[in-house]
């Protein structure tokens, strides 16, 4: 089984594990408005980002997710604004951080060519964040160059796993700190 199926899983499960979260000893609040028992612990930070070429529509499909947390911490830092993912009232700064802070952390080149990367939306689902971005004019591709540095401002020990599926065929890569470059031939 290859190392990033392995990450992956084991993501998955030590997050059910890991997710109840821990408050701290005195019981204060640990992040924002959040109460201190709902708030998430874990000890890995890692991000997943999926890339599926779509032949019909001629698009890459991209989805980033991350820990919600730590995505709202490292958007609070670079633009000096507090924003949270599930607040209505931040959604208008968050279309606009997201996008910018993801561009320049997150790349992607087409048979050699930059392509650019265009904001769908984001969600989020309990702890996890996803971020949706989508490439028009996609007809087929032979090589996929990455360039993921993804919450590396955030965290030295952040691990980036990057999936790609073309004509049904899928590959990965794990891409740890400060390692930011991976290449997929089909």
């Amino acid at each position: 089984m290859p190392m990033a199926t392995i990450l992956y899983k084991w993501f998955f499960v030590s997050g059910l594990l890991f997710m109840a979260g821990l408050p701290k000893s005195d019981g204060t609040i640990l992040h924002k408005s959040v109460p201190a028992s709902t708030e998430a612990f874990h000890p890995f930070y890692i991000s997943i980002t999926e890339i599926n070429h779509n032949a019909k529509d001629k698009t890459l499909e991209i989805s980033c997710k991350m820990f919600a947390e730590d995505l709202e911490e490292t958007l609070d830092k670079n633009y000096k604004t507090e924003v949270d993912l599930s607040l209505a009232k931040d959604k208008a700064a968050l279309d606009k951080f997201i996008p910018d802070y993801i561009n320049r952390h997150f790349s992607l080149a087409v048979d050699g060519k930059p392509v650019k990367l265009n904001y769908v939306g984001y969600e989020k689902d309990k702890e996890s964040a996803y971020c949706y971005f989508q490439i028009n004019d996609v007809p087929m591709l032979k090589r996929l160059d990455v360039n993921n540095s993804l919450l590396y401002d955030f965290k030295e020990d952040q691990i980036n796993i990057v999936h790609v599926v073309v004509n049904g065929k899928r590959q990965s890569t794990k891409l740890d700190f400060p390692s930011k470059l991976a290449g997929f031939s089909f």
